[in-house]
């Protein structure tokens, strides 16, 4: 790696740590002894990068700072190209909107190379039979989850009549076709998994989560792993 692509490597490095990170860290992370990181960091300074530091502590990019994307790997492009096509392919006219924009951003920005390589990366996620029909529901559950505001449902689970509940959405996942909504449901005062289909109505409301989505996300996981150690799925 030659060192203009090891500055652009410090600063993803940077960018990814919301947090002060030692320059030891930073160095075993590079792959460089220390005292190549701490001239590399003075380079980058040097250049008008907004890093600050501190003897002890650590560095860190400015809060707010804002790194475009000026260089990409063969696999970072991959990936990123290929991400935007599965979301694409989802059920989620809103989101898919956006995962075509956000390519066009990227590629609007890059140099023609770059541009023709995006095109033709020759990786492509497989649609379901027929392609995805939208499912307005699902804009309402991201919403919910940003804003962390309940949702009000009306579910029918298979085993009885559908039950009204209100939610208070946490996770949104999707697998092989469907969508799973991880929520606190505030009918059963406990953590439950919603599928999508199964959402006959949906209608978001202005009452705030009782909890923090942070705080609800790390209970989900910690319940998550306790019900589910070896990784298997919840039943539907």
């Amino acid at each position: 790696m030659d060192k203009t692509e090891r500055l652009f490597a410090v600063m993803d490095a940077l960018r990814r740590h919301r947090r002060p990170v030692t320059a030891a860290a930073l160095a075993e992370e590079q792959g460089v002894s220390v005292r190549t990181l701490y001239r590399d960091v003075q380079t980058l300074i040097g250049l008008g990068a907004p890093i600050v530091g501190e003897a002890g502590v650590g560095y860190m990019l400015k809060p707010g700072f804002f790194l475009p994307p000026l260089m990409f790997t063969a696999e970072e492009l991959e990936a990123l190209v290929l991400g935007s096509r599965w979301v694409e392919a989802q059920p989620d006219a809103e989101l898919a909107g956006a995962a075509r924009n956000a390519l066009s951003k990227i590629a609007n920005a890059a140099p023609d190379a770059l541009r023709d390589r995006m095109e033709d990366t020759a990786l492509w996620p497989i649609p379901m039979r027929g392609g995805p029909a939208s499912v307005p529901v699902l804009g309402l559950v991201r919403r919910a989850i940003r804003e962390e505001k309940a949702l009000l449902i009306v579910y029918a689970d298979g085993k009885g009549p559908p039950s009204q509940r209100d939610i208070w959405p946490v996770q949104l996942a999707f697998h092989e076709g469907k969508q799973l909504v991880a929520a606190w449901c505030c009918l059963r005062q406990a953590f439950r998994h919603f599928r999508v289909d199964r959402i006959t109505a949906a209608s978001a409301t202005e009452a705030r989560f009782g909890r923090q989505r942070s705080v609800l996300a790390r209970q989900w996981r910690e319940e998550w792993k306790r019900l589910y150690p070896d990784g298997a799925q919840p039943s539907s």
